[in-house]
C-alpha cells in the first residue's frame, strides 16, 4: 500500500540567518530514510501523467519505484537514461511547473516530491558508484557543440552514447555555462556540475574551453576545415538587458550577468580572488525572475542590505515561489508595484577628485498600480501620479533577462534569426543551414535548464537520424 500522508517530507535547510552568511548550499538533502519514505507516496499510475510534464521524458515512476525499494543505484541508472544532469536537474528545475504539476497526488494534496527524489538518488550515485562510464564503440560521425550549457552538454551526452566523436566548445574557461557563471553556489555547487561534466568526459566527449566561436573559430570552418558534419548551437542567451535610463553608467551598476559571473565563476566573494566585486552596503535589485532572486541573495551574503525593485505585484513574480521564500527568509526587502526611472549618481562640487564622484547614490522610483493584461496575460503596470521617491544606495544590479549574443549570426553565412537576436529553428533543432541544430536559450531567450535540455536532447535525436541516415 502506498503511504497516503498528505504532505511531502520537508526539505531539511541551513538556518536562514546563518546561511545569509555564507555559500554552501542551502538545501541540505533528504536522508535515506526521508526519501524512501517520499516514494512510497507514489501511487505508481498506469498512466504515467508526470512523465509528460518532463521535458526530457525521463520514467519517473520507475525510478521512483527503485528509491522505494531502497535501490538507489537502479534508480539512478533508470533516470540517466533520459537526464545528462540529474544532480543538477534535482536542484533547480522547477518541477512544480512541471512533472509536480501533473501528479495525481497534487490534486488532493501535496505532490509527490519528485525534484527532490532526483537529488537524492543523484547525489547518492555520485558519492558511492565507483565505475566509470564505458564509451561506446565510434560510429564514424563527428560533431561539434557550442557551448557547454544544459542544452550543449545534454546534446553532446546523447551523442557520445551512440558513438559519435563530439567535441564542445565553451567561450569560458571552465565548462558549464550557465551552470557555472549563473546559478550561485548555495543553489547549485559547482562540485557537482563538474562531476556531471566529467562522467561526458568518460564517454569520450572532448571540451574544448577558451573558444568563442566566431572569434576564434566560424561555423564555417568548422565544417568545411575541421571535417564537423553536423553542428549543435547552444550557446545560450548572455547578452544583458538594460532599461535605458539615466544614470547606467555610473559606477555600481552591474548587468546580473555581470555580477554573477564574477560572484559564481570568478569567486570574488573569497578573500584575494582575482576578480573584484563592490561590498556595497545598500543594493537594488532592478527585476522580480529567478536571476533577480540570485543575484539579491548574492548581495545579502556579501553584506549588504538588499531590495527587490518590481514593477507588478508579489503575484506576478516570475520567480520561483520556493526562491522567493528563500529571499524573504534571509531579509530580502521586497519593493514591488515600484519602478525605477533614474538611477542617482554622487557628485561633490567641492572635490572634483573625490572618489565617490560617478558613482551610485540612490535610485530614484516612482510607485504602479495594475490595469489591464497586457500580451503577456499579465496585467499592465500603470504610474501612479505623484509617486515620485528615492531610494539611499551605492548599488544597483539590472536583472531584466538577456538575449542571445549576436556573434555567432553575424559570423555565419546564411543563418536566420529572430529579429530580437533568437536563431529560427524547427521542431528539431534544424536551422536555415545545412546540418546546423540550436536549442535552448540561443533560439527561445533565457528560460529553464530543463527546457534546454529538453532542446538538446531533441536536437541530438535529430542529427542521429540525419547523419546515420535513419
Amino acid at each position: 500500500m502506498p503511504n497516503m500522508r498528505p504532505d511531502k517530507n520537508p526539505m531539511p535547510h541551513q538556518d536562514p540567518q546563518v546561511r545569509a552568511c555564507n555559500f554552501n548550499e542551502v538545501a541540505l538533502g533528504y536522508t535515506k530514510e526521508q526519501a524512501i519514505d517520499e516514494a512510497q507516496r507514489c501511487l505508481n499510475c498506469k498512466h504515467r501523467p508526470c512523465v509528460s510534464g518532463c521535458p526530457v521524458q525521463i520514467n519517473i515512476p520507475e525510478f521512483i519505484a527503485k528509491v522505494a525499494e531502497g535501490d538507489f543505484e537502479g534508480a539512478y541508472q533508470i533516470i540517466a537514461k533520459d537526464s545528462a544532469l540529474p544532480a543538477v536537474c534535482g536542484r533547480v528545475c522547477p518541477q512544480e511547473s512541471q512533472c509536480e504539476a501533473k501528479c495525481v497526488r497534487g490534486i488532493k494534496a501535496e505532490p509527490v516530491g519528485i525534484g527532490r527524489l532526483e537529488r537524492f538518488v543523484a547525489d547518492w550515485h555520485n558519492a558511492n558508484a565507483t565505475e566509470k562510464a564505458v564509451p561506446p564503440a565510434p560510429n564514424g560521425h563527428k560533431v561539434a557543440v557550442i557551448g557547454s550549457g544544459p542544452a550543449g552538454l545534454t546534446c553532446a551526452g546523447d551523442l557520445a552514447k551512440k558513438g559519435y566523436d563530439v567535441t564542445v566548445f565553451e567561450a569560458l574557461h571552465l565548462a558549464g555555462g550557465v551552470l557555472v557563471y549563473g546559478i550561485p553556489e548555495f543553489r547549485l555547487p559547482k562540485s557537482i556540475v563538474q562531476k556531471e561534466v566529467d562522467t561526458l568526459k568518460e564517454l569520450g566527449v572532448k571540451v574544448e574551453t577558451n573558444m568563442v566561436i566566431g572569434r576564434a573559430i566560424t561555423i564555417d570552418e568548422l565544417k568545411e576545415e575541421f571535417g564537423f558534419e553536423a553542428v549543435f548551437i547552444g550557446s545560450g542567451a548572455g547578452l544583458p538587458k538594460f532599461m535605458n535610463i539615466p544614470g547606467e553608467n555610473l559606477k555600481g551598476v552591474y548587468s546580473a550577468n555581470e555580477f554573477l559571473t564574477r560572484i559564481n565563476l570568478m569567486k570574488a566573494y573569497k578573500d584575494g580572488a582575482d576578480t573584484p566585486i563592490q561590498h556595497s552596503a545598500r543594493v537594488a535589485v532592478v527585476g522580480g525572475g529567478n536571476v533577480a532572486m540570485d543575484a539579491a541573495r548574492c548581495a545579502k551574503r556579501l553584506g549588504a542590505e538588499v531590495y527587490i525593485v518590481y514593477r507588478r505585484s508579489e503575484a506576478e513574480l516570475p520567480a520561483r515561489a520556493e526562491e522567493v521564500e528563500h529571499a524573504k527568509e534571509e531579509g530580502i526587502i521586497f519593493k514591488t508595484l515600484t519602478n525605477p526611472t533614474e538611477i542617482l549618481g554622487y557628485h561633490n562640487p567641492d572635490d572634483p577628485r573625490d572618489p565617490r564622484n560617478g558613482s551610485v547614490s540612490g535610485i530614484r522610483c516612482v510607485e504602479m498600480t495594475l490595469g489591464e493584461p497586457d500580451a503577456s496575460g499579465r496585467r499592465r503596470p500603470i504610474v501612479k501620479e505623484g509617486s515620485q521617491f528615492d531610494i539611499e544606495l551605492d548599488c544597483v544590479i539590472m536583472a531584466l533577462g538577456t538575449s542571445p549574443n549576436p556573434l555567432i549570426k553575424s559570423t555565419t553565412k546564411g543563418l536566420d534569426t529572430e529579429k530580437w537576436g533568437g536563431i529560427i529553428a524547427d521542431e528539431n533543432g534544424l536551422t536555415s543551414r545545412e546540418n546546423v541544430y540550436a536549442g535552448g536559450d540561443a533560439v527561445t531567450g533565457a528560460a529553464t535548464v530543463i527546457l534546454a535540455m529538453g532542446a538538446g536532447k531533441t536536437a541530438a535525436k535529430a542529427i542521429d537520424e540525419a547523419l546515420a541516415g535513419k
